[in-house]
Order: C-alpha cells, then sequence, then structure tokens
C-alpha cells in the first residue's frame, strides 16, 4: 500500500478501535492516540528520509514534481453528452508538503500528549481527535481538488465539536463562531471548485477532471482552449478568474487567519482546551497558508502577480494590526492568539513577493510556527491547568516558583520574537528579504511594506518581553495568594518530556535551516520559474 495512503488512514483505524473498546477501557484511549500519533511521525521521517532532491522537474504544473503519488479512480460517472465525471483518489507530495507533514506530524504527538488533561467524555475526544488528525494530514496530500475540499471540510466537524464539548465557559459561542466562518468560506469555494472542474480536461482521457496538476497546466491558457473561453468570461462583471482567486483566497485567508478575517481565532483559543489550541495554531493555520500556495497563487498565477501589492498590504496589516492588539492583552493565550496573527502575517507577505526568498521564508515561518505556537500554548496550558487562570497581571514571580517552566518560557518567547539562532529569525528574515528584492526583481511591492513588516518584529519584542517580566520576574505577588503558590508546583516528568523536543527542534532549525531549505529547494526554484512563465 502507498505510504501516503497509510500515514493518512492510519489515525482512524486507531480511532475505531477505540470507538469499539468498551468505556471500562478508557483509561488506555490515551496511549492508543499517542500510538497513533507515533507511528504517524515514525512514516513521516521515513518520508521526509527518502525523498529526493536536486532532479530535474518538468515544473511545478507537472506531475514529475510530486513524490510518493498514487491514483486510483474513485467516481466516474457518464453524464450524457459532457462525456464522463472524473473523480481520482490522487495523493502525492512536494518539497512543500513534506515540510509541513513532517511538522504536523510532531505537533499532532504534541497534542496527544497535551490531551493527557481531559478527563470527561474520553472516547469521543480521542475518536474526534483522531479524525481531526486524518483530515489535516490528507489536506497536505490531496492532488486532486475534491479529494482537497472532503479533508478541508472534514476537519470543521470535529474542531466544532471538540471547541464546543470541551472547551471553556464561552465555548458555544467559539465554536458557533468558528464553524460560521469557515462554512462562509468553504461554500463559496465550492462554486469556485465546480467552475474549474468545467474548465479543465485530462489531456489522456478528455474528460472533465478536479485534478489540481493539470488545473495549473499552461496549456489551460492556449487561445481556443475551455480554460481560455471559460476564463474571458465575466461574474457582476468582474472577470471570472478574477473572482475565482478572490473567493479561495477568502476562504483560505479565514484559516490563516488574515486581517479582518481573524476575529475567530482569539475567541476560539481562549476557550478551547490546551490539545485543540495546539492543533488549531500549530497545523489549521498552516493550512490556510498551505492553500494559498498550492490553490490560489498555482492555479491563478496570473491575478495572484496582479493583486500581489494588495496581498502584501493585507500581510503588513496582520502583522501590526496582530502585534499591537498582542501588547494590549491581558489574557495570556488571547495574546500569544494575536502574536499567531501577526506571524501569519510573515507568511502573506513572503507569499505575495512571488520571490524564491519569499516564497522559503514563507514556508520555513509556516514550520518554525507550528513549533512554536504549539510550545505556547502548551506552555499557557501548564498554568491553567493549575490555577484555572490565565490573566498576566495575575501573576509575578514565577520565576522563583517555577525556575525550569520559566526557561523553557524564555526559550518559547525569545524564539518567537526573532533573536537569531532560532527558527522564527531564518522564516521573518526571508520573508523579508523577498520582499525587500520584490521591487528589483518583479515590482510587486513597494520597499515600504518590507520596512513596515519589520516594525513587527520589534513590536514582537515589546510584548513578549513585557509579558515575561510582569509574569515571571520581581517579588512574588499572586492574585490566588498561598493557595495559587502551593498549586504551582514546577513541570513534572510529561510536561518536560514534551518541551524539551520543542525548545530544541526551534534552535536546531535556527542553526540548520538547511534541513527545512534543502527539501523546499526544487520545489520553490520551479514554483517561481512557472509562475514568470504567467
Amino acid at each position: 500500500m502507498n505510504i501516503l495512503t497509510l500515514l493518512i488512514f492510519t489515525p482512524i483505524l486507531f480511532g475505531f478501535i477505540i470507538a469499539a473498546l468498551p468505556s471500562a477501557w478508557r483509561g488506555s484511549f490515551k496511549y492508543i492516540t499517542l500510538a497513533a500519533t507515533l507511528i504517524q511521525l515514525g512514516m513521516c521521517i521515513w518520508i521526509y528520509c527518502n525523498f529526493k532532491t536536486g532532479a530535474a522537474f518538468a515544473g511545478v504544473n507537472h506531475e514529475s514534481q510530486f513524490q510518493f503519488m498514487q491514483k486510483l479512480p474513485w467516481i466516474n460517472l457518464d453524464i450524457g453528452t459532457m462525456g464522463k465525471m472524473q473523480i481520482d483518489y490522487f495523493v502525492g507530495i512536494d518539497g512543500i508538503s513534506i515540510t509541513l507533514l513532517i511538522m504536523t506530524s510532531f505537533v499532532l504527538v504534541i497534542a496527544a500528549l497535551a490531551s493527557w488533561e481531559i478527563t470527561s467524555n474520553l472516547k469521543g475526544f480521542f475518536v474526534l481527535f483522531l479524525i481531526l488528525d486524518m483530515a489535516v494530514i490528507g489536506v497536505f496530500c490531496s492532488l486532486d481538488f475534491f479529494l482537497f475540499y472532503i479533508f478541508y471540510e472534514l476537519m470543521l466537524l470535529p474542531l466544532y465539536f471538540l471547541i464546543g464539548m470541551w472547551g471553556g465557559a464561552r465555548r458555544e459561542y467559539a465554536a458557533i463562531k468558528f464553524f460560521l466562518y469557515t462554512l462562509f468560506g468553504s461554500v463559496f469555494m465550492l462554486l469556485v471548485m465546480i467552475g474549474l472542474y468545467l474548465s479543465v480536461k485530462d489531456p489522456v482521457t478528455g474528460n472533465h477532471t478536479f485534478n489540481i496538476v493539470q488545473m495549473m497546466n499552461p496549456a489551460n491558457y492556449e487561445q481556443g482552449s475551455l480554460f481560455s473561453v471559460l476564463s474571458h468570461q465575466t461574474i457582476f462583471g468582474f472577470p471570472a478568474r478574477a473572482v475565482g482567486f478572490i473567493v479561495l483566497f477568502i476562504a483560505f485567508a479565514i484559516k490563516v487567519p488574515v486581517v479582518p478575517l481573524h476575529t475567530w481565532l482569539p475567541d476560539a483559543h481562549v476557550e478551547a482546551p490546551t490539545p485543540v489550541s495546539i492543533v488549531l495554531a500549530g497545523i489549521l493555520l498552516k493550512v490556510g497558508g498551505y492553500g494559498i500556495i498550492r490553490i490560489c497563487v498555482s492555479i491563478f498565477p496570473d491575478i495572484a502577480s496582479a493583486d500581489a501589492y494588495w496581498l502584501g498590504l493585507l500581510g503588513v496589516i496582520s502583522i501590526i494590526y496582530g502585534a499591537l492588539n498582542a501588547l494590549a492583552q491581558h489574557d495570556l493565550k488571547r495574546m500569544i492568539a494575536y502574536s499567531s496573527v501577526s506571524h501569519m502575517g510573515f507568511v502573506l507577505l513572503g507569499i505575495a513577493s512571488l520571490t524564491t526568498e519569499g516564497l522559503s521564508g514563507a514556508v520555513m515561518q509556516m514550520v518554525s510556527h507550528g513549533f512554536l505556537s504549539t510550545m505556547l500554548f502548551f506552555l499557557a496550558g501548564v498554568i491553567y491547568n493549575r490555577v484555572h487562570d490565565r490573566g498576566i497581571n495575575h501573576f509575578r514571580g514565577l520565576a522563583t516558583l517555577m525556575p525550569k517552566y520559566t526557561i523553557f518560557v524564555m526559550v518559547a518567547f525569545f524564539a518567537s520574537l526573532g533573536l537569531p539562532g532560532f527558527s522564527a529569525f531564518i522564516g521573518e528574515a526571508f520573508s523579508l528579504i523577498g520582499a525587500f528584492k520584490s521591487p528589483t526583481i518583479n515590482s510587486l511591492l513597494p520597499y515600504w511594506m518590507a520596512v513596515c513588516g519589520s516594525v513587527g518584529i520589534l513590536l514582537g519584542a515589546a510584548y513578549f518581553l513585557w509579558t515575561l517580566q510582569r509574569m515571571f520576574f520581581g517579588p512574588i505577588n499572586l492574585k490566588g495568594g498561598t493557595i495559587w503558590q502551593t498549586a504551582l508546583v514546577d513541570l513534572n516528568l510529561r510536561e518536560k518530556i514534551t518541551l524539551v523536543p520543542l525548545a530544541v527542534i526551534v534552535l536546531i532549525l535556527g542553526l540548520m535551516p538547511l534541513l527545512v531549505f534543502d527539501k523546499i529547494n526544487d520545489s520553490v526554484t520551479a514554483f517561481v520559474q512557472f509562475l514568470q512563465l504567467k
């Protein structure tokens, strides 16, 4: 069986095992879930080690760009004069996919460990967690738009219940808000997907297809082709391709999230339990960035180039606005949530530059933020589990009470603010290099956008260092007094086992970024060359 198919469906097999076991065995559910994620991580490491680089690819629009592919007929319907409807089970990965896959599999292991704090309805929680696991892995592997859409939508349902049933006091509000935001984008994505299906034909069978690789084929733009004819149609007076790009961008921008489509994120993070916050920040936001690269820019390169200024502007606004909001927060989780808005703004800025450096920086930033946001939300959960409070102003002098915890917080904060030697510095630096290079290479972005993006790094240092100063240094002063002082014990063994690998990874990626760049270089180079053809 194909390794990617095993990778996608392993968690659902373990989910069936948990569902079949009696409730009396609920103590084993967390171990079964952890085993599933560790097996996935092992498979991803094997794929990473066997992923070939330096090959002569035919371009991003060609299947030779992808590895570990499996393509099987799935749905074939005779639809009369329009021929046959062809939907394939088509999976494969390139350099961008493999880096996000291995980051995702590692984050899922951390989320599984964090899930040990869940005490109610364990069977339901872990089954939903494993369904979510399958969906996010499936998104990064899918090369058929219909299959991609199924996995993309499948993420929505388990997250809705995981937030709504195991979240905080306002969990129903947060879950409904998240559901409606995501569903809004997904419904219109479906319409664009159908339009693309009707515009593209498989060169071998002649049938309409959802094949994403074929949707990127330059032959689609040849004069007289069906894709070319439909591309010149208008919708409400606007070019159909421009409308399709905007609709798809909005759907993925909600996931990133891009200002002003970000308002679901702080509420969802604050109310979600720690493992769900880890998945939201560590993985779900990357699905949005990946979708913009794989779907929006790849299928509509001409529109992406024409609208690059506005994409860059939204990225800069997200960087500054998210940082300013983080600076104003009093809830630790909400501060981290707004910092995610700011950091993901660098991803959009790097993509908008349409340069090799910018796109490489965007992917590196997604990988780095996946690990760092996981570490930050796990650390926030450690405090909350002990005293059920996250108010930044409610703590002071934690370094005296929890010295080991403080060390990990300092690593996470300094890494997140972009200190050289850590992974975030590389991602942000390359995104900004791409933005600075854009005016001379393709004239898509002005210099001031890169300058404003740099200001976001300064603001990041401000809110992280101010939070560190207020919570951890100075004399001990806790809102809960001696009761809190007794409860705030230092890290236990499980927490250390969880945090040490995260701290090591963000340091290794900062010192050895080639672990990411070597894998993505061929794909990004081919991608930029493909964009230049348009």
